[in-house]
């Protein structure tokens, strides 16, 4: 059976277990509901992986805590592209690439939602330079190599949303940008994996980034530089993209570095990445590392 919305969870009563499934109510934002305390019904599905869902089962359960679609071991290398909105590009004073602009996160970077907390590190504190990129994330669903524009989408899985949590001190002290996005727990992903066969064309969802209730990044993907296929296309050139890849597309403007006053990130700071439709919202709580 082919899945429209999946979500990974623990179930409430049973602490030790993770499932996946999909949301009884096509329609509910799962972020939102988990925030507010609210039960969310999960139809179970047979299969241990978004990757290898299986079919759905006459088992409900009600989620107790949202964890990213996929582990760590899952994803490998997680690829990113830098400076990917045109809006993005004016506010940052950057001419528009010809070229995608890749960097890495390792898997270790990979964290679940809220509850889980959004870690700053302590070594970055000092230089109070924290921030948020709201991003959608793309999931690849089958082994990609030299794949065309044209074909790119038939080795997506689905879509989710991603905070690219950056360390922007860290990140102007060297000119690759690895280092300062790929802390651990700063790739942030959830809380649903969507269909592609619900979002038939990425560029008509809409992204906001907020910040404790503040809407500090507003934009289409239609503002996108390279599109979802060219994206893909161009990272599977002479490399392979194992299945699970999670590839994060770049954020529109509105970051915090660039806003004056700066709208930086600090412990107990709330924020949320909205992918509308059907992907919904991913929270993160900050929290300084210990």
């Amino acid at each position: 059976m082919a899945f429209q919305r999946l979500v990974r969870f623990v179930p409430k009563g049973l602490s030790s277990k993770i499932l996946i499934g999909e949301p009884v109510d096509s329609a509910v934002d799962v972020g939102v509901a988990v925030r507010k305390g609210l039960d969310v019904k999960v139809k179970v599905f047979s299969g241990a992986s978004v990757l290898d869902a299986g079919s759905a089962t006459d088992e409900v359960a009600v989620i107790d805590q949202v964890l990213a679609p996929l582990t760590q071991s899952e994803v490998g290398t997680i690829r990113c592209i830098g400076l990917n909105y045109k809006r993005h590009a004016e506010e940052a004073k950057m001419s528009i690439p010809d070229i995608p602009t890749l960097f890495l996160k390792p898997a270790t970077s990979l964290a679940d939602p809220w509850p889980a907390p959004t870690i700053i590190p302590k070594h970055t504190l000092a230089s109070d330079t924290a921030d948020y990129e709201s991003e959608l994330a793309i999931v690849i669903g089958k082994e990609a190599k030299n794949v065309s524009e044209a074909d790119a989408l038939d080795y997506v899985l689905g879509y989710t949303a991603c905070n690219d949590i950056s360390s922007r001190a860290s990140q102007f002290a060297q000119t690759q940008w690895c280092y300062s996005k790929g802390f651990d727990g700063a790739c942030p992903i959830g809380p649903v994996l969507v269909s592609k066969a619900l979002i038939p064309n990425p560029g008509d969802l809409k992204l906001r980034g907020i910040k404790n209730g503040k809407v500090l990044q507003d934009s289409p993907l239609t503002d996108l530089i390279f599109s979802v296929p060219k994206v893909v296309s161009f990272l599977s050139q002479g490399t392979t993209l194992p299945k699970g890849t999670v590839i994060i597309t770049g954020t529109p403007a509105g970051v915090g570095m660039a806003k004056n006053p700066k709208e930086l990130l600090h412990e107990g700071d709330e924020f949320v990445v909205e992918i509308l439709p059907h992907i919904g919202s991913l929270y993160n709580v900050m929290e300084n590392e210990k």
